[in-house]
């Protein structure tokens, strides 16, 4: 398979940072199973260049546009990393991986859409996480929590009415991570759905403690029986969302190496 190899399955429900391991024989992925991928996206030349050898000339082309080279490679890097992932399911090269779009940008295996190999993808400076499921949407996010964001503007604007009363009764010193909490619970609903910014946020709401969960959808208002949310704990100080339609599910964690033997 070239560069990287798999990892080790838990079945849990929350992801944390120990469990995040490899390597291991490929996984196989049943109808409940949804596999969650950290990848670190800082590699040395030596792992990059299979990774591109492996993209097609549109991804190329679209690396090339980045102006820093340490944001080109860390996009290389996860559009690489992807392929690898994808292609170990599908038993193929990572190079024969191709994608159709969606009309808001959301890709899927090419050929497949949402009745066969589902994925998402997500990375904040040097992490990436990838969802990987059957026959359903999903759709992950990463964040990296940050101090200097004008959190009671943004929730003003973005949240419902709901998340913002809910917002500003935490306390001063929990409120940067009630915002991400919510905020990565959101980006990932709507990245499953697939809409985009046609997507209004303040047209749902998300919990925001630690028990994450879709509390109402004002266009959908059966959706919180049909989707389920969780809180893989990625590391490094990020906050990371996963949300998943049809429930139960079986998540399972597991990491990406380039040095992985195989």
């Amino acid at each position: 398979m070239g560069a990287g190899h798999w990892g080790v399955m838990f079945v849990v429900d929350r992801c944390l940072p120990s469990e995040w391991v490899n390597p291991a024989p490929p996984p196989g992925l049943g109808w409940e199973d949804i596999h969650i991928w950290r990848a670190d996206l800082d590699l040395p030349s030596a792992s990059l260049a299979p990774l591109e050898a492996s993209l097609t000339a549109d991804e190329r082309q679209r690396a090339a546009r980045y102006h820093f080279p340490a944001h080109r490679d860390r996009w290389v890097a996860a559009r690489g990393i992807l392929r690898q992932i994808l292609a170990g399911y599908l038993c193929i090269d990572p190079a024969w991986v191709r994608f159709d779009y969606g009309a808001y940008g959301k890709p899927a295996v090419r050929g497949m859409g949402e009745h066969g190999l589902c994925f998402s993808l997500t990375h904040a400076e040097g992490l990436a996480l990838y969802a990987v499921t059957l026959r359903r949407r999903v759709g992950i996010d990463l964040e990296v929590p940050r101090q200097d964001l004008d959190i009671e503007g943004i929730a003003a604007r973005q949240f419902s009415t709901a998340e913002g009363a809910a917002l500003a009764a935490q306390p001063a010193g929990q409120r940067v991570e009630g915002f991400f909490r919510c905020w990565t619970r959101k980006e990932a609903y709507v990245k499953a759905l697939g809409l985009g910014l046609s997507r209004p946020l303040d047209r749902f709401t998300v919990s925001l403690g630690p028990d994450p969960a879709l509390l109402a959808d004002a266009d959908d208002p059966s959706a919180p029986e049909r989707w389920s949310f969780h809180a893989p704990d990625p590391g490094l100080g990020h906050v990371a969302a996963l949300a998943v339609e049809s429930q139960p599910c079986r998540l399972s964690c597991w990491g990406w190496s380039p040095d992985a033997p195989g």
